[in-house]
């Protein structure tokens, strides 16, 4: 296969350690893509807010789509480009669902600029130093349009849930997760990672087939299935490994650099 003119990659569990840091061989790998011409792009379910070391680790360089496809993010001036928002009626609509039916739900937001959270959505590792002052009433979290919406069960599996999810809101949201945890993420009808990655790379006049593609969650299906080339790494979701055309090492291995290693001489 000759060098792809695109290269998409999810961060955490694929290109990233499990510790959420870039190795060095890996960011020299995404280096040798940028020399030789190709558009890196990082596809992940991470917000805005989390991107600061990453691109620190990338020298500022280059688009990310966060939030599974909801905002672009200029990596040089770390600020938002463009937004596919969940508009606040139907978030409105959607927890009223949702909690209708599965009542131990608690929920949580990603706005362009910040999160907030119900009182008893248990953050994850990223947000336990979370502000006192993000924990607000249901009223207010689903009162304006977020990037994605976030509901937490405390004991059903993840896949579970997420058939669970899909069945009561699909018609609305685009239900998704990334996480060991009981966790579904929540764009807005029809945006994913595969959506977005095909507007960025229609800009670049870039077809599908120019397209390799990294994951290892159910989030990154979509845009793996849309890839003319795609690679899971061997720790990934069993429906993940068994969607794509290859896989490569696990994360902490440096999979996805041992493969652009090869096509980025």
């Amino acid at each position: 296969m000759g060098s792809p003119r695109l290269v998409a990659t999810d961060l955490d569990g694929t290109a990233l350690r499990s510790d959420g840091t870039v190795s060095p061989r890996t960011a020299a790998a995404f280096a040798r893509v940028e020399r030789a011409g190709a558009t890196l792009v990082f596809v992940t379910g991470r917000p805005p807010r989390w991107m600061h070391a990453v691109a620190g680790a990338v020298r500022h360089r280059g688009l990310a789509i966060c939030a599974n496809g909801a905002l672009v993010y200029d990596l040089h001036t770390e600020q938002i480009v463009k937004s596919h928002l969940i508009a606040a009626d139907v978030l409105e609509e959607v927890v009223r669902r949702l909690r209708e039916k599965v009542p131990e739900l608690a929920f949580s937001v990603e706005y362009e600029g910040g999160f907030a959270h119900e009182s008893d959505f248990r953050l994850g590792r990223w947000d336990g130093k979370a502000v006192a002052g993000l924990r607000v009433g249901t009223s207010t979290l689903t009162s304006r349009p977020c990037a994605k919406l976030l509901a937490l069960h405390p004991r059903m599996d993840p896949d579970a849930l997420q058939e669970t999810v899909c069945e009561l809101v699909g018609d609305l949201v685009t239900p998704t997760h990334s996480s060991g945890r009981a966790l579904i993420e929540m764009s807005a009808q029809g945006v994913t990672k595969a959506s977005a990655l095909a507007a960025l790379a229609e800009g670049h006049e870039i077809t599908s087939a120019d397209v390799i593609a990294f994951g290892d969650m159910p989030n990154d299906l979509p845009m793996l299935r849309w890839a003319g080339t795609s690679y899971a790494v061997a720790n990934a979701h069993a429906a993940v490994l068994a969607a794509v055309d290859h896989v490569t090492a696990a994360n902490n291995d440096d999979g996805v650099a041992r493969i652009l290693e090869d096509l980025y001489r």
